[in-house]
């Protein structure tokens, strides 16, 4: 059978099965009418994606001595380079932050990228505080307090429960130690232009058979024959559709909001964050370094615009509001269109708040750091094909309420790290669907129960009124009282689920 001529392929339409992939049926990604002619350059592992997830895969290959003669390289559309902090003020924070799990950080530890981080702009955090925004049951976590003896991975610090970093101090560091152990090809910025299983009459000096294996052809115009095609690419996946492997699940129909914010008030010793649930969504605020803090408000995408678009004084007075005023007030809020400030003053005068257990008020919001994106719930089928595996958003995406999507990704990068290095150690071909098939097994389940456990409690939360209210505060409440139940939970989400 001759090559597909089509191009853009609908994932919803494809019944391949992924890990029954037959040389008869073709499989394509391609942006343009593209050739594979061009002799192809053979690569051991090429990673399309070069965000947290592929970095912490091809840094972790890379420092592994069973894979660290591997020939390797790293694709990304974007220039890599200019999203590296360089003298970044202490005042200033990228808006776009994640919370680190000790289970991460321990793996960045492992693969020696955690000491290129810079450090004086992470924010270790030792409490929680959860509250229902429409009854106001609470529970608080915090190491010291609570019976950890389930904890599969206690951190290296047992005061701390996560670390604040942006996501572009992470990529920093792995780019740092990515450099100083060298051996990866970078191609950034250059796109992916076409990914297609080689033509049939396809071989090298060597005798290798290339007709199963992936050729991408760049924007620059060379191919690479990768023997493993690693899929760090994002929730528009092209090594995914390339594959054949279908993504399930749904959008929220909210929109998630962050920003910058600088705190009034003197530094507390001890950090604390944040999340109160809200019938719209959950809103957030976690520490960063000094009177700094990150806000990730999960919202209708009208309210979302709304924030968006009031003045600075406005904003900074509707998050205050949020963590604070009771439902009713809040709805109200959203139907003006300016003078939140005066309006919140007012209300929070006659407003009843334990002022010892909301964070501090905001003092500015930082200039352009508003900014929102939708949310959605994504599953691909499977994580590996031939010669195919997914990692980090191309696998799975996740509603911020956890604060797990990022962490999944380094779980996701490290198992299949154990992968292919046990598949080295054996003498396997490393793109094998028998040698990839362990790393489904280590990471598909755990991120199917996170990813359910989240998006059952988005639900649970987004009812505003009845029976049901009542019963989850009850259960808030049970678990508040139970160090033990505390200690799993803490430990499942210090674990990355694992």
């Amino acid at each position: 059978m001759q090559p597909q001529t089509a191009r853009w392929i609908c994932q919803s339409c494809r019944r391949t099965n992924p890990l029954r992939i037959s040389l008869s049926r073709r499989r394509t990604y391609a942006t343009a009418t593209s050739s594979t002619s061009a002799k192809p350059e053979i690569y051991d592992v090429v990673c399309v994606g070069g965000g947290p997830a592929g970095l912490s895969l091809l840094t972790g290959l890379r420092s592994s001595p069973a894979t660290a003669g591997l020939k390797m390289a790293m694709i990304d559309g974007q220039d890599l380079e200019k999203g590296m902090l360089r003298n970044p003020s202490p005042t200033t924070y990228a808006n776009r932050c994640s919370s680190l799990t000790p289970a991460s950080v321990e793996n960045l530890k492992d693969i020696g990228a955690w000491q290129h981080i810079d450090h004086s702009r992470v924010q270790p955090y030792q409490e929680m505080q959860v509250w229902d925004g429409v009854s106001d049951a609470r529970i608080s976590f915090d190491w010291p307090s609570t019976n950890t003896f389930l904890t599969p991975r206690r951190p290296t610090d047992p005061t701390t429960i996560a670390y604040m970093i942006e996501n572009a101090n992470l990529t920093t560091g792995l780019l740092k130690r990515l450099n100083h152990v060298g051996g990866i090809e970078t191609f950034s910025p250059t796109r992916v232009e076409s990914i297609e299983l080689g033509p049939e009459d396809v071989a090298n000096s060597s005798g290798l058979d290339l007709r199963s294996w992936p050729h991408i052809t760049l924007s620059n115009g060379r191919t690479l024959a990768a023997r493993l095609l690693i899929g760090a690419d994002g929730a528009n996946s092209p090594v995914r559709t390339f594959a054949g492997i279908t993504s399930r699940g749904w959008d929220y129909e909210r929109h998630g909001v962050v920003a910058t914010l600088r705190l009034s008030g003197e530094v507390p010793q001890t950090r604390t964050a944040y999340q109160r649930f809200l019938p719209s969504g959950p809103v957030a605020m976690l520490p960063l370094p000094g009177n700094m803090a990150t806000l990730v408000w999960s919202t209708h995408p009208a309210r979302a615009a709304l924030l968006r678009s009031l003045a600075p004084e406005d904003q900074a007075a509707l998050i205050d509001a949020a963590f604070r005023l009771c439902v009713a007030d809040l709805d109200y809020l959203h139907t003006l269109t300016s003078g939140h400030a005066d309006e919140v003053g007012w209300r929070l005068q006659h407003s009843a708040y334990d002022q010892a257990r909301v964070p501090a008020r905001v003092a500015a919001v930082q200039p352009n750091s508003v900014a929102a994106f939708p949310l959605r719930m994504r599953h691909a089928d499977a994580y590996s094909g031939h010669r195919v595996a997914l990692v980090g958003d191309a696998a799975h995406t996740i509603h911020p309420l956890a604060g797990q999507g990022l962490n999944q990704g380094q779980a996701d990068a490290a198992a299949l790290v154990r992968t292919i290095s046990a598949a080295v150690a054996a003498g396997d071909d490393i793109g094998s669907t028998i040698a990839l098939e362990s790393y489904d097994a280590a990471r598909w389940q755990a991120n199917n129960a996170l990813l359910g456990a989240c998006d059952k409690l988005h639900k649970l939360y987004s009812v505003g009124w009845g029976p049901l209210v009542g019963l989850r505060s009850l259960g808030l409440k049970a678990v508040d009282s139970v160090g033990a139940a505390k200690g799993l939970f803490m430990g499942i989400a210090a674990s990355n689920g694992r």
